[in-house]
């Protein structure tokens, strides 16, 4: 058996394959890919065991990433949730594993990602190959049950009550993918990025995302007398909907906006046949955000990350650099801010 790469964004077979394939992604599309490629410069391949021209079976994708600060790495992919290896059986797992950590020491990547929604701990190729990565909790939210079901099931106090208050407030929703949505939506991300003393990432992004995937992203917007209080991003593929990011005016908590928005956003998918939604990732000590998940009622689990480093240590950063950095971001004016963000991202994909 041989092993074989192919160009997502040209290849035909690839979005065949996606379609067919019951693990994919909205990660895996060429939509997704091609916004990284415009926006960071990473180039996208899959691995596969199918010859040109040969009906895909299986695939992995990756970008591969490369720079002077971190070297070459190659990533499953940047900046998804998770991206499951699509393949057909535990023994092409193994094979393109395996051939994957003989292209790692032959080209020197610095390390090779894989972000599976399942880890396959019984893979005796993981076993051997991969150390455990970064470590999240994910969470989705089952859509086919009914609507006065999926509002039993909201947190009495943290959501239903805050969404008859948004009810009440008369609260404005919007939704689509105009420039105008995105500058509300932009508005408030500098907002909270600034509340945690991070770097937006680039508008050119959000851009790229709308132009690559279409009617598959939208943006939410929930207003209090036109003032945007309160956004989220979501991407579609197939029968999910991804809730990718969000964010929010501080001062306005108390309207329920946020949860008021999510239920716009389930009412609206359910109508359109979406079966489930995928909540993404939180980070473990992130325990306000994984809180509010739980309190829509939707399931946990746990995300675990994979690499093959080339070295055993890695490089570590001094607590008191990270914590004077992150209060520099919290005290930066908007345009140093946002240029930050621009220079910040293509280095941590």
């Amino acid at each position: 058996m041989s092993i074989y790469t192919l160009n997502p964004l040209q290849d035909s077979r690839w979005p065949v394959f996606l379609q067919n394939h019951p693990a994919s992604s909205v990660f895996h599309t060429p939509g997704w890919l091609e916004a990284l490629r415009r926006t960071y410069g990473y180039e996208p391949t899959v691995f596969t065991s199918a010859s040109p021209g040969e009906e895909l079976q299986n695939g992995i994708v990756f970008c591969r990433l490369k720079d002077w600060l971190r070297g070459c790495r190659m990533v499953s992919v940047p900046f998804s949730d998770h991206c499951q290896p699509l393949v057909d059986s535990e023994e092409n797992l193994q094979f393109l594993l395996g051939a994957l950590k003989q292209n790692q020491k032959h080209e020197k990547w610095k390390y090779l990602e894989l972000r599976p929604l399942t880890a396959r701990k019984n893979s005796q190729e993981i076993q051997l190959s991969f150390a455990k990565g970064e470590e999240f909790f994910f969470h989705t939210l089952d859509l086919r049950p009914s609507l006065d079901t999926i509002f039993h099931n909201f947190h009495k106090s943290c959501v239903q009550r805050k969404i008859h208050r948004a009810e009440r407030e008369h609260l404005e929703y919007e939704a689509g993918r105009s420039e105008s949505l995105l500058a509300k939506f932009y508005h408030l991300l500098l907002l909270t990025r600034r509340r945690h003393q991070l770097p937006p990432q680039p508008l050119a992004w959000f851009r790229n995302l709308a132009d690559c995937l279409g009617d598959r992203l939208a943006i939410s917007v929930v207003s209090n007398s036109s003032q945007p209080i309160a956004s989220i991003l979501t991407l579609s593929f197939k029968n999910s909907l991804v809730y990718k990011y969000g964010c929010s005016d501080a001062k306005y908590h108390n309207l329920g906006g946020m949860p008021f928005l999510f239920w716009k956003t389930i009412q609206e998918a359910k109508a359109s046949g979406v079966e489930e939604f995928d909540l993404g990732r939180s980070e473990v000590d992130n325990t306000g955000l994984v809180a509010f998940k739980e309190h829509l009622g939707a399931a946990g689990s746990r995300l675990e990350y994979l690499r093959i480093e080339r070295h055993l240590s890695r490089p570590t950063v001094n607590d008191w650099k990270v914590r004077v950095l992150r209060r520099a971001f919290s005290h930066m004016p908007n345009p140093c801010l946002k240029l930050a963000g621009n220079l910040f991202y293509r280095y941590i994909g």
